[in-house]
């Protein structure tokens, strides 16, 4: 018997346009009944999901990170599974599922239907899979435009990095975990859920989606080409024993700063400080290898 999907595609996406007839033959050749949506207003993608409830058994969702956190709030509300096609820059979030960039890898593990629990991080009522965090992170987002991501890739976002770190300024903030406190000066907080964000770095070596806690790191440079022996620790994820790096862990965590600073959640300014954290254990189910 075939099984009934919201598949949802943002066209917009690094690869959505030339992946969309492929994606859709290959699912129907999988048993799939497909009822197809456009996300080009990604603030819909809820609402969209809320509606096909009772007529679907799961969502499947081509696009990036970003359109995959937007779909978050209808996901829990529904509690229906997620399939993931990754159609964008970073597809970071497959990256930690290790689910294939291949498309038709991609659709042989949602016909699998092999089913995994993984947590959600949240920050001021927002839902990210990933990564939120604040200062450079926060100003490549902010000079990162989609026809670079489009035309560069992965690329992209190393080019604007670099431009940003040797413009970087610390700041200071107040960071709140497990009853401590500890007051910092930083370019970098990032507090990550997943284990990738950022195009492949790594929010810690042994941080996991499902773990039930939010991993926490803080980049306390004084100079900004101390950064750049740092980078490949990061996507490793072994940056955290370095003396430059705080390294937090646990199940909520607050950021105070002197004045407001924006919030990036998996690629998107969505919030700012002061910001309170928690991880929402398996908050969502997801179709993994």
């Amino acid at each position: 018997m075939n099984r009934t999907a919201l598949l949802l595609v943002n066209r917009h996406a690094r690869r959505g346009k030339e992946a969309l007839d492929e994606a859709i033959e290959q699912l129907k050749s999988s048993g799939f009944d497909l009822v197809e949506e456009s996300t080009e207003n990604a603030d819909r993608i809820p609402d969209i999901i809320r509606q096909h409830a009772d007529r679907v058994e799961l969502v499947i969702i081509g696009g990036g990170d970003g359109t995959l956190n937007a779909a978050t709030e209808g996901l829990i509300d529904t509690r229906l599974p997620l399939g993931i096609l990754p159609l964008g820059t970073a597809n970071d979030l497959a990256r930690t599922l290790g689910i294939p960039t291949a498309l038709r890898e991609a659709c042989q593990v949602i016909a699998e239907g092999n089913l995994e629990a993984i947590d959600l991080g949240w920050v001021n009522g927002k839902h990210f899979f990933n990564v939120a965090s604040l200062g450079l992170s926060v100003k490549i987002t902010k000079q990162l435009s989609k026809d670079a991501k489009r035309r560069w890739g992965v690329l992209a976002y190393a080019i604007t990095a670099l431009k940003v770190l040797m413009g970087s300024v610390p700041f200071s903030a107040e960071i709140r975990v497990n009853g401590e406190s500890r007051s910092v000066k930083t370019v970098q907080i990032a507090v990550g859920n997943g284990r990738y964000y950022g195009g492949g770095l790594t929010v810690a070596e042994d941080a996991a989606i499902d773990d039930q806690q939010l991993d926490l790191y803080s980049l306390e440079v004084d100079h900004w080409w101390q950064m750049i022996p740092l980078l490949p620790a990061m996507r490793s994820g072994t940056h955290t024993s370095w003396s430059w790096v705080r390294s937090m862990r646990g199940q909520e965590i607050e950021i105070h700063t002197r004045r407001p600073y924006d919030i990036n959640t998996d690629g998107e300014i969505t919030t700012k400080t002061p910001a309170h954290f928690r991880v929402i254990p398996k908050a969502v189910s997801v179709l993994v290898p």
